[in-house]
């Protein structure tokens, strides 16, 4: 788990901060392993040019689905392991998963963002890592919110604050790791206030 947790903390710093403050390892680990997995997927466009050669290498990502949701992962693949470990501890459903692929074949021919796939169901993924199922009503203005931040529209973001914090009302304590990064939308990565920042919003519930 070193490894991926240095793989999250160097792709992803805002959720890799949030996850610190999940107490239980095992659930932190397969919060990570989400993470990890969405940053896999990041890399992609970053690693080839061409979109025909990103879309095969997401087409190996879906193909992996297969043995991951079969408890049969890749052997000595890292990433696949532990999200293999996370699915069937957590029970995970497979759809999130799908639609993200799909969103980021999208996106390398020139599609608008799917902020739902995106940002909503990975969140939704994560909540149910901590807090299990049930509560994925109350995290979708705030994967929304948390999208249109990390799509440049800042705005309009913001502008979803007090409905996002109103819907997080009803989300267990223990889920609100999954969503605490939310609080930085505003916030510059450089703000040492950060930290601090996140264990006020997990303190408070709120983003």
């Amino acid at each position: 788990m070193a490894d991926l947790d240095d793989q999250v903390r160097a792709a992803d710093p805002d959720r890799w901060l949030s996850s610190r403050f999940v107490g239980d390892a095992e659930a932190r680990a397969d919060l990570l392993a989400l993470y990890a997995f969405e940053s896999e997927l990041l890399a992609i466009p970053t690693r080839v040019t061409q979109p025909l050669l990103a879309e095969m290498r997401y087409a190996w990502w879906r193909e992996q689905m297969d043995g991951v949701f079969a408890g049969e992962p890749r052997k000595g693949h890292p990433v696949l392991e532990a999200l293999t470990t996370a699915v069937g501890r957590r029970g995970l459903n497979r759809g999130p998963f799908d639609a993200l692929i799909e969103a980021h074949i999208g996106r390398v021919h020139g599609e608008p963002h799917d902020l739902d796939a995106f940002y909503v169901g990975p969140m939704q993924a994560g909540v149910r890592v901590l807090a299990g199922p049930g509560h994925e009503a109350a995290v979708v203005e705030a994967g929304r919110m948390w999208g249109l931040a990390q799509t440049g529209r800042l705005e309009e973001a913001q502008a979803m604050r007090a409905e996002a914090n109103r819907a997080l009302k009803a989300l267990p304590a223990v889920a609100f790791p999954a969503v605490a990064h939310g609080a930085l939308i505003a916030v510059s990565p450089t703000d040492p206030t950060r930290a601090m920042r996140l264990t006020w919003a997990v303190a408070r519930g709120r983003v």
